[in-house]
């Protein structure tokens, strides 16, 4: 009697740049430049909370999202579950505390659920921050290049 050898393929990485379009399907964006962070943990969207509440035993978070660079009046009221409250470092050493969210992230073909802090990005040139969780096992980075997925491809149904 032989032995079948089982050989397991490992999925090969997509690559990406130092800067991404994405989507957040189910907060009806189609689409927001974001930065490639490997330094930062958890990915952060910017956002102004508006407001929490609960219905069904389960904790909503209602927000207004600016998902253009340059536009400080397009904007976009999101709501998802809250996750949860932790405390984050920012960049410039100070911890804050951030509302979690979870949701659909797309980036090119790549579709997955991922954990996204909401925070005033106001000052900063990108409106979103992809950090490394939601990177790890799914993107190979070349910070030589941009735009690598091109823009979003997800059929939202519009």
């Amino acid at each position: 009697m032989s032995k079948t050898k089982i050989i397991h393929k490992k999925k090969e990485k997509a690559k990406i740049g130092w800067k991404e379009w994405c989507a957040l399907p189910l907060l009806n964006i189609k689409e927001i430049k974001a930065k490639i962070d490997t330094g930062a943990a958890t990915s952060a969207l910017h956002a102004i909370v508006l407001n929490i509440s609960t219905y069904n035993d389960q904790t909503y978070i209602r927000f207004k999202v600016f998902p253009h660079q340059s536009d400080k009046y397009a904007s976009k009221i999101c709501k998802a579950p809250l996750v949860a409250k932790r405390s984050i470092m920012s960049s410039n050493g100070i911890k804050e505390k951030r509302y979690v969210i979870k949701t659909i992230l797309v980036i090119g073909k790549n579709s997955f659920e991922t954990e996204i802090t909401l925070t005033d990005r106001s000052p900063l040139r990108y409106r979103m921050l992809i950090g490394r969780m939601a990177l790890k096992k799914r993107f190979l980075i070349d910070p030589s290049l941009a735009h690598v997925q091109g823009r979003p491809l997800y059929n939202f149904g519009w």
